[in-house]
């Protein structure tokens, strides 16, 4: 696909202008966009199965958040909720202390980016404690900031030159079948990659010493990695007796994006924290931190917050989406959405030697890729082209993986039927080509 003109031009600018640390995956500048639909300065128009990694589970420019945008921006912008308090800020917290998963008494933070709850979901949780110790997983993504690179697993591109890391992070393995640690297969294993746990605290740091396991109920940037249900169960059961508060980081999951509003639910268990990110705010920068009332409120006054920290703006954004998943089937849309999906990429499996595993929860899907089916060899550079083929043709796709050789399925859940069946086409289309 030729760029254009305009586009040959802004990327003369972008490198001219911006660090090439500044990663992005396809060579295309956004002039409008609505619903699965992204339309470029060139005037092409693009199915989005990106979502923005995850932020439109509601699609790109929403009507009802548009209006909600505007009327607070007449309103005001900012006002610093440390200054000045305003309504929208406690009517966020009040909407998420009331639909995340457990019914014992919350409380909620704002703060802007995942990265950032991550950060005070820390801060809280060791102050709460008076413990240091942070257990992460292998294949874990937690964000770009000193604390959140510690917590990431993956080395290159997110963690390499940048350290020395934050200290007192510690990794396990986590619940991940397709290429088990421990080589046992589900369910005969009895779920050791869990019970490894306790064995963690003998060998690499004591229980006492420990203030939080985080973890991603779908390990999103890691491959979209989907333990079993019971997985979660047995690690909050061993956090809660040894005082450990289990933290859940739903900022990709979370919002519809599995057919549950937090996939936490597929798991039945009741985190301590859990994160919220990417879209509670439709595409603007609002992320949370909620949990039980005693742990949120151990910090002093003064020690939790920040300038921007649940703006206004943001915050009208967050309650018209909420709104949306009160009054419109969302939710029954995003589980007949992965229905198809998951139907569609199971086909693919049957007819292509490249597709080694179909896993994730509702519409949040994957396909790990692999050289050969008995030896697992992982296709990165299969990945890679799959991509660039489906950009070609007019398709958004994103890869994921610690080995680099996962398709990650992210369209907005409004996407119509006919976009969708066009975006499968385009899919199997690449992998058809790159299969040979």
């Amino acid at each position: 696909m030729s760029q254009g003109p305009l586009t040959e031009e802004f990327l003369k600018e972008r490198e001219h202008h911006v660090p090439r640390g500044v990663y992005t995956t396809v060579p295309m500048f956004v002039e409008r966009a609505h619903g699965a639909i992204i339309r470029d300065v060139e005037g092409r128009e693009f199915i989005d199965f990106a979502g923005g990694i995850g932020v439109l589970n509601v699609g790109h420019c929403p009507r009802a958040v548009i209006e909600a945008i505007q009327r607070q921006a007449k309103r005001f912008i900012h006002a610093c909720f440390h200054v000045s308090m305003y309504e929208p800020y406690i009517a966020v917290a009040r909407e998420l202390n009331s639909i995340t998963p457990g019914t014992f008494p919350k409380k909620t933070m704002l703060t802007n980016s995942g990265v950032e709850a991550v950060e005070n979901a820390i801060k809280i949780a060791r102050y709460y404690t008076g413990r240091s110790a942070i257990i992460a997983f292998d294949n874990a993504f937690h964000g770009r900031t000193l604390l959140g690179m510690s917590l990431t697993s993956k080395v290159k591109p997110y963690k390499f030159g940048f350290g020395p890391f934050a200290p007192e992070i510690y990794r396990m393995p986590f619940g991940y079948c397709y290429r088990c640690r421990f080589g046992l297969q589900y369910p005969s294993c009895e779920l050791s990659c869990a019970e490894y746990l306790r064995e963690f605290f003998i060998s690499h740091i004591a229980a006492e010493n420990v203030a939080a396991v985080i973890a991603e109920p779908i390990q999103g940037e890691g491959g979209f990695i989907t333990p079993p249900l019971d997985y979660f169960q047995r690690i909050q059961e061993i956090c809660r007796g040894h005082g450990i508060v289990f933290i859940m980081d739903e900022i990709q999951s979370g919002m519809g994006r599995t057919g549950k509003l937090y996939a936490s639910e597929y798991f039945g268990v009741e985190p301590d924290l859990i994160i919220t990110a990417k879209s509670l705010a439709a595409g603007m920068p609002l992320s949370a931190v909620t949990g039980r009332a005693e742990i949120m409120d151990a910090p002093h006054v003064g020690g939790l917050g920040g300038t921007y920290g649940g703006n206004p703006v943001s915050c009208a954004a967050a309650l018209a989406v909420l709104e949306m998943f009160r009054n419109e089937p969302i939710l029954e849309k995003a589980r007949s959405l992965g229905e198809r999906v998951h139907h569609r990429l199971l086909s693919l499996r049957e007819k292509y030697a490249l597709v080694g595993e179909i896993r994730g929860l509702g519409p949040m899907l994957a396909m790990e890729l692999v050289k050969n089916r008995e030896t697992r060899e992982p296709a990165a550079d299969e990945a890679k082209r799959i991509v660039e083929i489906g950009f070609e043709k007019g398709l958004i796709l994103l890869s994921c993986g610690n080995l680099h050789n996962v398709i990650r399925i992210l369209m907005p859940i409004v996407i119509t039927d006919e976009q969708l069946d066009q975006g499968m086409r385009v899919l199997e289309e690449a992998i058809s080509e790159v299969s040979g």
